[in-house]
Order: structure tokens, then sequence, then C-alpha cells
């Protein structure tokens, strides 16, 4: 059988409720009370070793840092009807330089990128030539 190929992931978070440092906090941290159907199928899509960019919404508007998937499969903890989904995640690197949605918007390489095309959609697919953009960017500055 042939080994899976890694995947990469963006997920939201709102740094109010779980932020990069609360997960640092923590070392391993659940990622769950998604509820909508599209996320819960991507949440179910990840497998371990998959890699996520952390991003801070709607306070900061940005991608902190990269995460790794520890655990997957799992029913979200939170849902009494055992038909949302939840993986558990560790910090990997923090970025030194955070990428911006409006840098991220501003980059033509970017442009079909799920962030932006379904903007509301908080656990998104990265295409690996969207997550050597975005780590250049970080990079960079």
């Amino acid at each position: 059988m042939a080994a899976q190929t890694k995947q990469y992931w963006l997920m939201k978070s709102e740094p109010f409720k779980y932020s990069w440092d609360d997960l640092v906090a923590e070392g391993e941290g659940t990622w769950d009370g998604v509820r909508n159907y599209q996320a819960r199928n991507n949440l179910a899509a990840m497998q371990v070793g998959d890699e996520a960019f952390f991003y801070h919404s709607r306070e900061g508007l940005e991608v902190v840092g990269i995460c790794t998937i520890s655990v997957a499969g799992i029913t979200d903890p939170t849902d009494e009807t055992g038909k949302w989904a939840a993986v558990k995640v560790k910090p990997k690197a923090r970025f030194a330089h955070p990428v911006t949605l409006t840098a991220i918007k501003a980059e033509p390489r970017l442009a079909e990128m799920q962030l932006i095309r379904q903007s509301r959609l908080s656990v998104c697919g990265v295409t690996p030539a969207e997550w050597a953009v975005i780590c250049e960017m970080a990079r960079g500055g």
C-alpha cells in the first residue's frame, strides 16, 4: 500500500476563544465545535502528520503559525449527536512574521485559495503551492 500524501489545511480560531498561545500552553489541543458540513468533511479528511496553518479570525485576521495533526478521526467531544468531527493538533512553529488576510488577498498566486473564495469556512484545504507561498511570505515579513 502506498504512503498517503501529506495534506495541508488552514484552521480558523477566534483568539479570544482559543489562540495560538493557548495551543502552545496546552501542548496539544482538540479542534472541536465546528458546525459546518464542509468544514466537518475537511476535519474528517485529515490524517496524522498533516499540517495546518493556525489562523486568528475576527481579531488579527492572520496566519500566525503551523500546527500538526496529532490525532485524526475523532468524534467531536462537544457534540451529543456524534455526527461532528474533531482532531487533535500540536503546535509546530510560530511565524515570526504573521501573514495577514490583506497580504494573502494581495498575492495573485493565492487568488483561488479556499480562504478567499469561501471566507466563512472555518477549516479550509490548502494546496501544496498555496502552502509554499504563505510560508515564503512568513519568512519575508
